[in-house]
């Protein structure tokens, strides 16, 4: 019988056991906010739509199964990084998905940037994502703060709401969303005549609408979001302060957050959108589906945001071979055709932003709406090359590459 000796015998076992082994599946995480005031609008449906999407995708990647996971950052920059990295460290998650909280995808993205993992960002919504933070394993998905400014803020300039006075949330976000809407105001003829900053989720607006309502501006400019826009548009409506004449711009308005004031206080606001679920029979079926797994809810812009960015994701990683790379899962996405319910005429810029059209809406009112989350008239479709920064106007040092 012929003896093996120790090495060979060791090669054989390791040989035996790696065969025997199952390969760890790739892992996108979802990193989103779970508990706090973004909840409806990210949440627990953008892992919905996450799942949603691997499961379309047939739950494998190159041959080996994907899984998704959850994890809540709390909207602390602090919280979300260090989920991040044990994720990339430690659990082969391949992708990071969703990202409310403009401060917290920016830390995040500093993360993947150093570990060439993909960000998938459908919630924040800072244009210095894609500004001179840019990064090449990231796309920035539904919808930024230019896009918003571009939309609400130039129409309702031109319609002539000429003065504004802007009620910002004191972080990242909200200075982003009131640098790129005074700009947008100024362009079509318009001014800001005053602002005001307040701290996140804040309970008593009464001080800062008094200080906009005596400004006379046309406009308040509301330049936040979820639970601070829906307590602002309460409380202006206990005001009185739109039956006096001046007019309320939700520069951040989701479908949740219509859902949650009511159409009694958000009717005739004009908001800007990437996304609504009854606009055709694609947004109608695939909405239907989500709401199927959400108790009725229908989903977001952010959250059908979140599906196709998946699912896009997961056919440029099968293209390109490999799933490890994000800077090159992006570069081949860059040569693909982008086409789903949620994305018309897209395509992927160096920048890592996604262009794509957007759509200025009007709130109904009760006597229009034909029931739950029948909320919006489309007023026009902005095509994405309008409603996004121009790529020349862009400070991404990639571009200089």
């Amino acid at each position: 019988m012929m003896k093996l000796n120790k090495a060979a015998l060791a090669c054989l076992i390791s040989v035996g056991l790696a065969a025997g082994a199952q390969a760890e599946p790739y892992r996108l995480g979802v990193l989103t906010d779970m508990s706090g005031m973004n909840f409806d609008l990210s949440g627990k449906g953008s892992e919905v739509a996450a799942r949603m999407a691997v499961e379309d995708f047939g739950g494998t990647l190159l041959g080996e199964d994907v899984e998704v996971i959850v994890g809540d950052h709390q909207n602390k920059p602090d919280v979300g990084s260090t989920l991040a990295r044990r994720w990339i460290d430690e659990e082969n998650v391949v992708a990071i998905v969703d990202l409310p909280t403009s401060s917290v995808a920016l830390a995040v993205q500093e993360i993947t940037r150093q570990s060439d993992t993909a960000l998938l960002i459908s919630t924040g919504g800072s244009s210095e994502l894609t500004g001179a933070s840019c990064s090449p394993s990231t796309a920035q998905w539904t919808w930024d703060t230019y896009a918003l400014a571009n939309g609400t803020g130039r129409a309702m300039t031109l319609e002539g709401d000429k003065n504004w006075f802007f009620l910002t949330v004191d972080y990242t976000f909200g200075h982003a969303l009131e640098a790129d809407t005074s700009a947008a105001v100024e362009a079509a003829g318009g001014a800001v005549v005053g602002k005001v900053t307040h701290p996140r989720e804040t309970s008593d607006f009464s001080s800062y609408l008094l200080q906009a309502q005596a400004s006379g501006a046309d406009v308040i400019a509301l330049a936040n979001s979820s639970g601070d826009t829906m307590t602002a548009l309460k409380q202006a409506e206990e005001f009185g302060i739109t039956a006096a004449g001046q007019d309320i711009a939700g520069m951040l308005l989701f479908l949740t957050d219509v859902h949650g004031v009511g159409l009694e206080i958000a009717q005739n606001l004009t908001l800007t959108t990437a996304f609504y679920w009854d606009m055709d029979e694609d947004t109608r079926a695939w909405s239907q589906r989500f709401a199927e797994r959400m108790d009725g809810k229908m989903p977001t812009m952010v959250h059908a945001g979140v599906y196709s960015a998946v699912l896009n994701y997961l056919k440029a990683a099968e293209a390109s071979g490999q799933a490890t790379s994000g800077s090159q899962v992006m570069e081949t996405m860059r040569g693909m055709d982008i086409d789903d319910f949620f994305n018309r005429n897209a395509y992927l810029r160096k920048d890592g932003r996604v262009v794509h059209d957007m759509y200025l809406v009007q709130v109904k009112t009760p006597e229009e709406s034909q029931g739950p989350w029948d909320y919006y008239k489309v007023l026009r479709t902005i095509p994405g090359d309008e409603a996004f920064r121009p790529i020349e106007q862009s400070a991404c040092p990639l571009l200089d590459d």
